[in-house]
């Protein structure tokens, strides 16, 4: 395929695979006109899916593994737009079609500080028309972070619309936590020495009866402008409560079952990481997220800190069952786009954005990615699919199911 080629939006019919639409399996050639998929294509370049899956690319909300190629090592940083075309590969290379990019607003210093964010954020938009990836921003915001309110405030109506979510690693550091643990490399990462990053942490933590203003300003400039809302490490179903009422729409990584039943409860989404599936539990303690997606107390997996991790996770829970796989999809794809507010993506229906990957799953541990589609466009192939020249409309064959 030539470079042209991949610039310019075309019409595709992919025949020969097995796609994952509307919940199902089908062995009817999946048609894509420009950025959407179709009933038909006019005159469609053919792409050959021969022994492959076609599935819904994958929507990842919450992820902060750019930062690494940020800071590989404590001091050693790299150029924000060299950081970001080298995610954008690893991104496609590993079946993501859209991502939220997690950028957290701390008051320390260094890689989270305020000022690394402007950086991020104004390097982010800049560059994302020529990124392969649908590349968005998730404002992580710490809550007692509170010289940093007015200018995410600002941001919020950047488009396209980011979303917000509140954390709060603070309490938890000085409350000897979860958290506490984690002093000595927040303090590396923040340029500071152990004694001097304690000195600093205590004198935010002297402000925190001004933190529950500053989150309520936060929230209802959030729902003013329509920007999902999320809740980050909620630690019970009261405090759920409270950022519900807030308008945090999902619970994003609780602390206890507890926690994420009530979530569901109240119809809401949970989202955990991907990793914690693929490792077989979470590396800080945390509830076990394979449990948790089998009890249905976790509805969205997410990369989290590992790129790779929401393809391997889906393939890992549905053990080489085909109608398991097209259930636990959902997690990556069409469930994480309701999370994410965008309704136009996470299917393979009619009329979405041709978002969507083709895999190879003869080893059903490792599953890789052969080609990455976003709105219509290869982005990533890792071989020849067989492409012929353009054709005369095809005509679908009658769906089979698979399994």
């Amino acid at each position: 395929m030539t470079r042209e080629d991949r610039a310019t939006t075309m019409s595709w019919v992919i025949e020969n695979g097995r796609a994952l639409v509307d919940g199902d399996w089908s062995e009817r050639p999946l048609h894509v006109e420009g950025a959407h998929i179709a009933d038909t294509a006019g005159r469609p370049r053919r792409l050959d899916a021969s022994g492959l899956l076609v599935l819904p690319g994958i929507i990842d909300i919450h992820g902060d593994a750019f930062e690494r190629q940020i800071m590989p090592r404590p001091g050693v940083r790299f150029d924000v737009g060299l950081a970001l075309r080298d995610t954008d590969r690893q991104l496609v290379a590993n079946g993501i079609t859209t991502t939220f990019h997690g950028v957290t607003i701390s008051w320390e210093p260094g890689l989270r500080s305020l000022e690394a964010a402007r950086s991020f954020i104004a390097s982010l938009y800049a560059l994302r028309p020529r990124l392969s990836c649908d590349t968005r921003l998730h404002l992580r915001w710490e809550t007692f972070a509170l010289d940093a309110v007015a200018e995410v405030t600002e941001w919020l109506s950047l488009e396209p619309s980011p979303i917000l979510a509140f954390n709060d690693h603070t309490t938890g550091s000085v409350l000897k936590g979860t958290i506490a643990r984690k002093i000595g490399q927040m303090a590396e990462r923040s340029g500071l020495s152990r004694e001097d990053y304690m000195a600093l942490l205590d004198a935010v933590w002297a402000r925190r009866d001004e933190v529950p203003a500053a989150i309520a300003e936060l929230a209802a400039s959030a729902r003013a402008g329509g920007n999902v809302l999320l809740a980050h490490d909620e630690s019970s179903p009261e405090e759920r409560a409270r950022f519900r009422a807030l308008g945090a729409r999902s619970c994003e990584f609780p602390l206890n079952v507890e926690t994420a039943a009530a979530a569901r409860a109240g119809g809401e989404d949970v989202i955990l990481g991907a990793p914690n599936v693929v490792r077989g539990g979470s590396h800080n303690g945390a509830m076990d997220a394979r449990t948790a997606v089998e009890a249905g107390h976790c509805t969205v997996l997410t990369s989290d800190y590992h790129y790779p991790s929401p393809l391997h996770a889906a393939f890992a829970l549905a053990d080489g069952d085909p109608a398991a796989l097209a259930r636990y999809w959902s997690l990556v794809s069409a469930n994480a786009a309701r999370a994410a507010g965008l309704p136009d993506r996470g299917s393979l229906a009619t009329g979405k954005r041709a978002d969507l990957i083709l895999v190879d799953m003869s080893d059903r541990h490792h599953p890789q990615v052969v080609a990455t589609m976003v709105a219509g466009r290869i982005v990533h192939a890792r071989r020849a699919l067989g492409e012929s020249p353009v054709a005369a409309p095809s005509v679908a064959a009658p769906a089979l199911a698979v399994g």
